[in-house]
């Protein structure tokens, strides 16, 4: 799979690199790694890593502007989407050849070549193994860019989704190009004081179900009051894995510029993309995103989360039950 995603990238001049709305680290660390990948290896080739970005993630690097391009000669690359409505800036349909990288579970098929890994931690693992198992270069500037994405999406390695390819991968690169972890998790991890303050806001005001589902509404009224960026929300999200009394939750965050309420929602056990997903969202069992229209409309998922919780809960003392 490696060797035909790199023939296609060796045959096209023009490039372009998409992935999912509402930009987070393993998404944008993707695609700008492989765009600087593609651009060491063919300094000759146009590529451009696009969508919406945000000021919260300018350590990643920088997202490019696309204008115009022919249709009939360029490569799209969608990495860490697995359908085609939540890819920010791209339609597939309007490119000559499209190829799909992702670690999402199967939704769709965009057509063209798909490498799909849904047991890799991030889209970052699958980068840095395609870049280790073909002809693409890489420099520092880029490992360290590919491990922003893992470590974001594996939450510092805590997720079981991290396997021994990944401690493999990054052994590799930390081993070879030597970057300072100590540095690069200052740039992530470091925050102004007006975000640890509204992280304590979320704390104090969260509401939690009968089932274990917390949740809170962040209107831009509190947005605009804590003076914080309307993705800090759900970039937030798992800062609240482990409280005992809660098995799912979410942050439900009104954003004026894009006139949709935005939800990102995490699990320590119920699945919760399917949830998602009948609601135009999506992602992983653990850990999804939905964007609707309304905050009465995201009050009905969290109703429908609560019930999931509940069954979970059933069938978990069903299980201790048969057990004893």
């Amino acid at each position: 799979m490696y060797k035909e995603i790199y023939k296609y990238i060796k045959k096209y001049n023009n490039i372009v690199i998409a992935r999912h709305i509402g930009v987070d680290p393993d998404a944008m660390a993707s695609q700008v790694a492989l765009r600087d990948s593609i651009k060491l290896t063919f300094p000759e080739k146009n590529v451009y890593a696009i969508g919406n970005g945000s000021s919260k993630f300018s350590y990643i690097g920088k997202l490019d502007k696309l204008e115009e391009y022919d249709k009939d000669k360029t490569l799209l690359i969608t990495v860490d989407v697995p359908d085609k409505k939540r890819i920010d800036g791209a339609i597939p349909d309007n490119f000559d050849f499209v190829i799909k990288i992702d670690h999402h579970p199967f939704i769709e098929s965009f057509g063209g070549l798909e490498c799909i890994q849904d047991t890799a931690c991030s889209a970052c693992e699958i980068i840095m193994d395609l870049i280790l198992n073909t002809k693409l270069e890489c420099n520092k500037e880029i490992a360290e860019t590919m491990y922003y994405g893992l470590i974001s999406d594996s939450n510092r390695f805590l997720f079981n989704t991290c396997g021994p390819r990944t401690f493999n991968l990054v052994s590799i690169y930390l081993d070879k190009y030597k970057f300072d972890i100590k540095e690069l998790y200052q740039k992530m991890y470091l925050r102004p004081l007006n975000e640890v303050k509204f992280q304590g806001y979320i704390s104090e005001n969260l509401v939690l179900t009968d089932n274990g589902v917390a949740y809170i509404d962040i209107t831009d009224d509190i947005i605009n009051k804590y003076k914080v960026d309307s993705a800090a929300p759900g970039n937030m999200i798992n800062d609240f894995n482990f409280i005992n009394e809660i098995l799912v939750w979410a942050t439900i965050t009104e954003d004026v510029k894009s006139g949709l309420i935005r939800i990102s929602i995490r699990s320590r056990g119920p699945a919760i993309n399917k949830v998602a997903e009948a609601h135009n969202g999506g992602g992983h069992k653990m850990a999804s995103g939905v964007r609707t229209q309304t905050f009465e409309e995201a009050h009905i998922i969290m109703n429908e989360l609560d019930r999931v919780c509940e069954q979970y809960i059933k069938e978990n003392r069903l299980e201790e039950e048969n057990d004893n």
